[in-house]
């Protein structure tokens, strides 16, 4: 499938809208998310490897927020445990479209794949089944912060013995240097993938009020909390990072 550049906030714009995910981002989210989150690629493939070592035989794998299924097809090329099956979940039905596409190309060119049912849902609001994996790949952060507590726990409570959640963040910094260090260099990643000025700060701009990103201590906080034992972060480029939890 063609993958169209991200332009969207190339010329300037009168009236910003709130950032969503919507048929514009749709068209260029492959570009949008490659340019603007550094190591997406790699957290996206690994997910699929840490996905294989925590899938039990005959259980389920969450992959929430799915968007465009990335997540749910590193799943399918790695995990192997019998019995699994994928449930990709995203409130978007711009995005649940084009994924259900992508899962179906994915289907013609290999075989074996687990199976996967993609829903257009809240994951605020669905039933968690017993699941040994969840992924939240950049997800949380677009929740309401007085939400995510009890999302957790909901999660934490599906989790069968030996399974895992990964949750992959941008992360805020309560020390100001660092945060300014991090947020500076992020830029100079955008700069590096093409993005203009006008570009980064119409961007910028659209999402700050649909996305709320902790610390990382809070995550740690908040997640054992929610009743987790453990936390662990695997992997960290500048100011986006992701975790391992343990039930």
């Amino acid at each position: 499938m063609s993958h169209l550049p991200d332009r969207l906030y190339a010329t300037p714009q009168a009236q910003l809208g709130d950032f969503a995910f919507n048929e514009d981002v749709v068209r260029v989210f492959p570009d949008m998310i490659k340019r603007s989150v550094p190591g997406y690629p790699t957290i996206v493939e690994n997910i699929g490897v840490l996905a294989a070592h925590f899938a039990q035989p005959q259980s389920i794998l969450y992959d929430l927020g799915c968007s465009l299924g990335a997540v749910s097809q590193a799943m399918r090329r790695h995990v192997r445990s019998e019995g699994c099956r994928v449930v990709a979940v995203d409130n978007s039905a711009a995005m649940i479209s084009r994924c259900q596409e992508y899962l179906n190309a994915q289907d013609a060119m290999y075989q074996e794949l687990l199976p996967v049912q993609v829903l257009e849902a809240d994951v605020l609001t669905i039933d968690f089944a017993p699941t040994s994996l969840v992924a939240m790949n950049f997800t949380l952060q677009f929740i309401p912060p007085e939400q995510r507590l009890p999302l957790l726990a909901r999660i934490r409570q599906a989790l069968l013995p030996g399974g895992a959640l990964i949750l992959s963040e941008k992360l805020c910094f309560a020390d100001a240097q660092q945060q300014t260090l991090l947020n500076d260099l992020h830029i100079a990643f955008k700069r590096a993938n093409g993005y203009s000025e006008l570009e980064i700060a119409q961007k910028r701009s659209a999402l700050e009020n649909v996305m709320k990103p902790d610390s990382l201590e809070v995550h740690r906080q908040r997640l054992l909390e929610a009743g987790f034992s453990q936390v662990v972060p695997w992997f960290q480029c500048l100011n986006f990072a992701s975790l391992v939890a343990l039930p």
